[in-house]
C-alpha cells in the first residue's frame, strides 16, 4: 500500500477569492528572505541594509513571478504569445518556471545593481545563500498540489498521485482510491515523489551548503556560483526520476528533458561564476 496524496490546495476560502497553499508557499519563501538577510546583515560585515534587503525583495519577487510566468509561457506552454498575447497574465490555469524565475531574478539583480551602484556580485553574494528555502517551499506546493509526480517506481516510498491515474482511475472518489489502494490494486502506478526529492535537494541541502560555503569564503562568485552549481546539479539529478511534461517529452538523446536543457547553462555560469572568469571585471 502506498500514500496517497491527496491535499485540499486551498488554504483559505473567502467566497469569491480563494487563497491556495501553493501561494502561501510563495510568501513563506519571500519571509525567509527577509529573515536570512537581515540576519546577514546584524551578524556579518556587509554595505547592505535592512531597508536595501526590503527593496530588493520587492525587485526579485516582481522577477520570480513576471520571469517565472513568462519562462513557462516560452518552454512549456502549446500557446505561443503570438497566438496569444494575454497568456502570461491567464494566472488561473497555473503554470511557473524557475528558470525564467531565475532570469528574472538577474533582470532585478540589474537594475538594483544601477539604483544602489553596489556590483553586480555584491548583490549575487548577497542574495544567494537567502533563496533556496524560497525555492524548497515552493517544492512543497507542489507536492501539495499533487503535480510534478515523478516517474513510475517499484519502491516502498513511492506515492499515488491521483491526477496521474489512467481515465478510468483518476476521477473515481477517493474512498474509492483508498479501498483499491489497501487491495494493492495501485501499486503499479506508484510514481516517485519527485517534488520531494527537490525540496530537499534544491532547498534544504543547497541552503546548508550556499551558507557555509558564504560563510567561509570571501571571494566574489563563488557564494552565487555555488547556489548556481548547487541547484543546476539538483534538478538535473532529480529530471531523472521526474516524469518529463507531457507536451514535450524528451528532447534531446532519447533522455534528456527539457528542465534538463534549461539547467546545463545554470551549471556553466555557476562554475564560471567560481573559477573567477567574471569577478576580475566586476565592480
Amino acid at each position: 500500500m502506498h500514500y496517497i496524496v491527496n491535499f485540499d490546495p486551498v488554504f483559505l476560502d473567502l467566497g469569491p477569492v480563494k487563497i491556495h497553499w501553493y501561494a502561501i508557499t510563495y510568501l513563506i519563501g519571500f519571509a525567509f528572505f527577509i529573515l536570512l538577510g537581515n540576519y546577514q546583515v546584524k551578524k556579518y560585515q556587509t554595505s547592505w541594509t535592512k531597508d536595501q534587503v526590503s527593496d530588493f525583495l520587492f525587485y526579485g519577487a516582481l522577477g520570480v513571478i513576471l520571469g517565472g510566468r513568462i519562462g513557462w509561457v516560452l518552454f512549456y506552454s502549446d500557446t505561443s504569445l503570438l497566438e496569444d498575447p494575454l497568456l502570461p497574465f491567464k494566472v488561473q490555469g497555473g503554470g511557473m518556471s524557475f528558470h525564467g524565475g531565475l532570469a528574472g531574478v538577474f533582470i532585478a539583480m540589474f537594475y538594483f545593481k544601477r539604483k544602489t551602484k553596489k556590483g553586480f556580485f555584491e548583490i549575487a553574494d548577497f542574495v544567494a545563500p537567502l533563496c533556496a528555502f524560497g525555492i524548497g517551499s515552493v517544492r512543497i506546493g507542489n507536492f501539495v498540489n499533487g503535480e510534478l509526480w515523478g516517474r513510475l517506481t517499484d519502491k516502498p516510498w513511492g506515492m499515488i498521485f491521483p491526477d496521474s491515474l489512467p481515465s478510468n482511475l483518476w476521477n473515481q472518489p477517493i474512498e474509492k482510491l483508498q479501498e483499491l489502494n489497501q487491495q494493492g490494486a495501485l501499486d503499479s502506478f506508484a510514481r516517485h515523489p519527485s517534488t520531494l526529492y527537490e525540496a530537499f535537494l534544491e532547498g534544504f541541502a543547497t541552503f546548508i551548503i550556499v551558507w557555509v560555503v558564504a560563510r567561509k569564503f570571501t571571494r566574489k562568485g563563488i557564494a552565487a556560483g555555488t547556489f548556481l552549481l548547487c541547484y543546476g546539479v539538483s534538478r538535473f539529478v532529480v529530471e531523472f526520476f521526474r516524469e518529463p511534461d507531457e507536451n514535450r517529452g524528451f528532447i534531446a538523446f532519447e533522455w534528456m528533458t527539457m528542465g534538463q536543457i534549461l539547467t546545463i547553462p545554470i551549471i556553466l555560469f555557476g562554475l564560471l561564476f567560481i573559477s573567477g572568469v567574471f569577478t576580475k571585471k566586476s565592480k
